[in-house]
């Protein structure tokens, strides 16, 4: 049981990562915007945020850091997609390639360099016997993230602003028609975005691996951008989706504990082909997408066209 209860907890944290960044993604594809450079944004805000706590002594400064950098990265962007109107898929990839690039030059000198393991968990729920090393026994960035889950369900089918959030991913021609300022939305939720996934980004870097290697985040901005469609643009799917990615990868190694003889780069490669299996069951009913996905994602808005 305890095993069991370890392999809960280590399901919970890897999954974090991807619930955090695929929520900030479902925002802004809610409002009609693909950004396909998640895997761009959560890189720089990784070294950012690790950086500023190596030098700070104070990990919860490198999250501040790695939120404030994901948002950079989302108003570059925001102003090459929502002003100069480019194509936004060429844009987001162009994006994640220079996230690499810049990332692996700024962290250059803390390759190796590591953050000293913090202590975690709620006090006295994480000494109750199973359930307390299970679900309390995490970061609070881990309850952060299922806090946000509920705050966006909230949001978007409760409030106003959701409302009108949904209607510019919907119809931005219509949101314009009535008075909405559709670019500013777009670009509110995009800061949004790239905030979530610099937190992301950061608690990669400071919390589940306290390190510095060249491309630590390891394809998992793709991920979440493949979760969003999993979950087809549902908070609560995502949440679900990410706890069975999360629980995939540590499946690698688990296998590898109990000797399981496998390769390594067989096990290595178990989250990333379960994505492609996802996604390739979900294409299979490409009616099903069409009537959950935002009728405007990826489409450019020229308010003067409207």
């Amino acid at each position: 049981m305890e095993n069991f209860a370890a392999l809960i907890a280590a399901s919970i944290n890897s999954g974090t990562p991807l619930l955090i960044a695929a929520l900030g993604l479902l925002i802004n594809e809610r409002a009609g915007v693909l950004n396909l450079g998640a895997e761009g944004m959560m890189l720089v805000a990784a070294i950012t945020g690790f950086a500023v706590a190596h030098q700070t002594h104070m990990p919860w400064l490198g999250f501040v850091a790695g939120a404030i950098a994901g948002m950079l990265m989302a108003t570059l962007f925001a102003w090459l997609a929502l002003v100069l109107v480019t194509n936004q898929v060429a844009t987001g990839l162009a994006l994640s390639i220079f996230g690499a690039g810049l990332s692996a030059f700024i962290g250059q000198s803390f390759v190796g360099q590591s953050l000293p393991a913090g202590r975690h968990g709620i006090p006295f729920l994480s000494d109750i016997p199973f359930l307390g090393k299970a679900l309390f026994d995490q970061h609070m960035a881990v309850y952060f993230g299922l806090l946000l889950c509920g705050g966006i369900i909230w949001f978007l089918y409760r409030s106003r602003a959701g409302l009108v959030l949904r209607s510019v991913g919907e119809s931005p021609e219509s949101a314009h028609a009535l008075g909405y300022p559709v670019r500013k939305i777009r670009y509110m939720a995009l800061l949004f975005s790239g905030a979530c996934c610099g937190i992301a980004g950061a608690y990669l870097s400071v919390v589940y691996t306290p390190m510095w290697v060249e491309g630590l985040v390891a394809g998992r901005g793709w991920i979440a951008l493949a979760l969003t469609t999993f979950a087809t643009w549902r908070p609560a799917r995502v949440l679900l989706g990410a706890l069975l990615f999360g629980s995939v990868t540590i499946l690698q190694f688990h296998f590898q504990a109990i000797g399981i003889a496998l390769p390594s780069e067989i096990l290595s490669m178990l989250p990333y082909l379960a994505t492609i299996i996802v996604l390739v069951l979900i294409s299979r009913n490409p009616d099903w997408i069409r009537l959950n996905m935002p009728a405007s994602l990826g489409k450019p808005f020229r308010p003067g066209s409207a």
